[in-house]
């Protein structure tokens, strides 16, 4: 697999449309972070995705991960990869210099996750949860534990897990049932199964931080009585009783490790307050949440290069307008008004979805950073309103995308030959973990939504109201600013419809569908707000075919803002019983 990272789209994310160097400007924090040393850093990592993982992708896929006397080895060049990864500091590029971090925001973290998961999303999984590890940690480990333990995070020199998965106990924890027992010294002895543990067991790092959910001798039943435990794999340099029973056999990331473990007698210690372990590990399990709707953001932008670079060399038939003066009997692929419909709505979903989710990014480092206390808590505001739509909306559509891009390969696609297969099945996943797309879609309606009677939507919503009025005074993007300001008004409707009824079990019939409207509505924000922000540097092809991707969008799939909000109305029908 060939990746190209597209450092020119970062570049007018990050600058132009979030207009972030002015923001860090004026964040003591962030004060030295201009836009060249941020382009400096992605096109760093661009690079070492391009160079290092991309090459890997495929044949860890292949080989896989193997388990020999509970140790793993991972597939070759992993561990050598990792190792490159660690010296050019990527592991400490967001986190606090307090720790040995480099302090730099969570929006160039952001755009480097999403280099890695395109570049080789299952090696990506083995860092994937540390910087959600270090923030937990930060937040509510005691100070020996972190002089203990950040250090060697924050430094790569050792990777973190979160194990919450047990046989029993998926996406319900309150049925978790590995224990812990007091010992001295303020130390617990804990003894259970999880499963399906990212990293569980690797020969990437000489020790493991496994951050377990498990429950005290008098913890009350339910997801109420939950401890977080730290568990090394290593303590004081002997094993610490944990056990790698067996890998799974996978659909994809099949380089990733994915572990059965067992805790016989592990020795740990509490993280923050007992029974209240849920509180302490949402800190990491929303960091990881968005890390994971950035990986549905990495799978649209390999789908779509891997797509685009096939149509753009494969005849086939003759398209019903030529577009090239040619002898051949056969035109490509991107002159068929077929494909060309698909590859412009991977590139229309992709550099949206970047936008969409760099804001998200963006909103977390104004969240803790911002110098206002009003500007931090409207950004955290939003952030977690937009979390839920980013994670769930994202993965959805980068397993959607991957599909349409395989069709645009045909038989070539479904065969290994060629990596989009391989895009399709690594993809499926990201719907599954971190919270699946449906409790998501629960948690953005029931809790975020109807919880605060659409406060935060409001906000929200205000902020695309604006935004329209942008547009209706630009006159070359009147009609996107009426149809974002329609789009608002049908989701406002639609909310409002939900809150009042008196139907406990309407909005949970309507979630997956209303993830959906707030992640197309998102979408026709952010390519209105680029369509205005390009429409006077035409004489640029880059901003010209912004221009010409925006009136795609709006064209083509602003539709689905009105289709999901006709299906939000069809699930006031009851279910009948199975």
């Amino acid at each position: 697999m060939t990746y190209h990272p597209p450092l020119r789209d970062m570049r007018f994310v990050i600058n132009e449309w979030l207009d972030a160097p002015s923001t860090w400007s004026v964040i003591p924090a962030f004060s030295e972070v201009d836009a060249d040393l941020s382009m400096q850093i992605l096109e760093e990592a661009g690079r070492f995705s391009a160079d290092k993982l991309a090459p890997l992708n495929a044949s860890g896929d292949r080989q896989g991960c193997q388990l020999q006397d509970g140790q793993v080895t991972t597939p070759s060049g992993f561990a050598e990869a990792y190792q490159a990864y660690v010296e050019g500091g990527w592991p400490a590029l967001a986190c606090d210099p307090a720790w040995g971090g480099q302090g730099l925001p969570q929006l160039l973290d952001a755009a480097l996750q999403e280099m890695l998961v395109s570049a080789n999303h299952a090696w990506a999984m083995y860092p994937g949860i540390a910087h959600g590890a270090y923030e937990c940690l930060r937040a509510h480990a005691s100070e020996a534990l972190k002089d203990a333990y950040l250090g060697k995070l924050v430094s790569g020199e050792w990777l973190a897990t979160m194990c919450i998965t047990e046989p029993q106990a998926g996406s319900d924890v309150g049925l978790i049932r590995t224990r812990a027992e007091p010992i001295e010294e303020g130390r617990y002895l804990l003894d259970g199964s999880k499963l399906f543990i990212s990293g569980g067991e690797h020969d990437l790092t000489s020790n493991i931080v496994h951050l377990v959910l498990a429950r005290l001798p008098d913890a009350p039943v339910g997801s109420r009585g939950l401890s977080l435990f730290l568990v090394p794999k290593v303590l004081e340099g002997t094993a610490n009783g944990v056990y790698c029973d067996s890998l799974e056999h996978k659909m994809g990331i099949k380089g990733s490790a994915t572990c059965a473990l067992r805790f016989e007698g592990a020795c740990g210690w509490l993280i923050g307050e007992p029974h209240r372990g849920l509180a302490a590990m949402f800190v990491m399990m929303n960091s990881a949440r968005l890390h994971v709707g950035l990986q549905g953001l990495g799978h649209v932008e390999s789908a779509y290069q891997q797509a685009l670079a096939y149509a753009s060399e494969r005849r086939q038939m003759r398209a019903p307008k030529r577009s090239e003066e040619t002898a051949e009997a056969a035109d490509l692929l991107v002159h068929h008004p077929a494909m060309r419909r698909v590859l412009l709505e991977l590139r229309a979903c992709s550099e949206g979805m970047r936008a969409l989710g760099y804001w998200g990014a963006h909103l977390l480092d104004l969240a803790e950073h911002a110098t206002e206390a009003d500007e931090r808590a409207r950004a955290h505001q939003l952030a977690s309103l937009l979390t839920p739509v980013i994670k769930a909306f994202f993965t959805e559509q980068g397993f959607q995308q991957a599909s349409a891009a395989l069709q645009v390969l045909g038989g070539y696609g479904y065969v290994t030959d060629f990596g989009i297969e391989q895009t399709l099945r690594d993809s499926r996943i990201a719907m599954i973990y971190e919270g699946t797309n449906e409790i998501q879609a629960n948690d953005l309606l029931v809790r975020k939504v109807i919880g605060d009677r659409g406060a935060a939507l409001g906000r929200l919503l205000e902020h695309y109201q604006a935004e329209a009025e942008r547009c209706l005074a630009t006159p070359s993007c009147k009609s996107y600013g009426a149809a974002l300001r329609q789009a608002c008004d049908q989701t406002w409707q639609v909310t409002a419809d939900l809150m009042s009824s008196s139907d406990s079990e309407w909005p949970y019939r309507a979630a997956l569908d209303y993830m959906r409207l707030q992640g197309w509505l998102g979408l026709a924000f952010l390519w209105a707000r680029t369509a205005r922000l390009a429409e006077s540097r035409q004489e640029d092809a880059f901003y010209r075919t912004k221009s010409e991707t925006a009136r795609f969008a709006f064209d083509y799939l602003l539709l689905n803002v009105a289709q999901t909000a006709d299906a939000i109305k069809v699930s006031r029908a009851p279910l009948p019983a199975l």
